[in-house]
């Protein structure tokens, strides 16, 4: 498979970080899970793909709701991880972009959660999942919210600016933030042949007992701000983690912190 520097850069993340993501940020973007099922239809014989599906847990909410349920995505150590967490639901490795060996209109609903962020060409797999869907099936996916609302990223952002060095030759993606914004979303959506886009901010938080928890989680369960945190001197990365400490201070309540990371949810039809 020939991938972009930014897909292959994406691929040895997603193959390096499983544990470390699974143990950090399932239990953030599980919280989303319900209000996808729910706008999916999801229930007793609904076919249901789920797609860039990591460990698994939106296929896994799908066949609790009776639905069957297969999951797709580039790590291998991911569909293990998925199949371990969830026998009798079937994982297998593949391309979103194209979704190879699914056939033509053989799902009733396709669910994305968070994978859209990982694409060097995200309208290709919003192609692909047009394809696999039937007449009138419907597609969820999901962003983090705006900028402003999601701090557990534009914490760390903002303090490698300020902090340490933007600079560090991390493959050159899409705007991270690109389908946070809804108007963004339509335009895709149309032009990948969905119509009836409907979208929500879903509240989530993400906590943890220190901000050094939630460095550590940063640094070894992201892709791309993993990335950039990685490839900072030490020097560069002291002061980025100084920078990121002092700013989640607001954040800390009772013992914990509590970081806003609302959900960006978004639906349409196969037309």
């Amino acid at each position: 498979m020939t991938r972009s520097a930014f897909s292959d850069f994406e691929h040895k993340a997603w193959e390096a970080v499983v544990e470390d993501y699974d143990a950090a940020f399932s239990r953030l973007t599980r919280q989303v899970i319900p209000a996808m099922l729910d706008t999916l239809d999801t229930g007793p014989g609904t076919r249901l793909l789920d797609v860039a599906c990591g460990p698994g847990y939106l296929a896994a909410g799908a066949a609790a709701r009776g639905a069957i349920a297969v999951g797709v995505d580039f790590s291998v150590p991911m569909v293990l991880r998925a199949r371990s967490l969830h026998p009798g639901i079937d994982f297998l490795e593949g391309d979103a972009q194209t979704l190879d060996g699914q056939a033509d209109g053989s799902f009733d609903a396709v669910g994305m959660n968070f994978g859209i962020l990982h694409f060097d060409e995200p309208e290709r797999a919003l192609q692909a999942m047009h394809r696999v869907l039937r007449a009138g099936g419907r597609l969820a996916f999901t962003a983090w919210g705006p900028p402003e609302m999601v701090a557990g990223f534009s914490i760390p952002m903002a303090a490698i600016q300020r902090s340490g060095n933007p600079n560090v030759g991390l493959p050159p993606g899409p705007p991270f933030f690109h389908f946070s914004d809804a108007a963004n979303c339509e335009e895709a959506l149309k032009r990948s042949g969905f119509r009836d886009m409907r979208t929500a901010i879903v509240p989530q938080h993400w906590v943890f007992p220190s901000s050094g928890a939630y460095f550590e989680a940063l640094l070894h369960g992201t892709a791309r701000t993993g990335g950039a945190l990685k490839r900072q001197s030490p020097a560069e990365l002291a002061a980025v983690r100084a920078d990121i400490e002092r700013s989640v201070a607001p954040f800390m309540a009772e013992g914990e912190l509590r970081l806003p990371m609302p959900a960006h949810l978004v639906w349409a039809t196969k037309a």
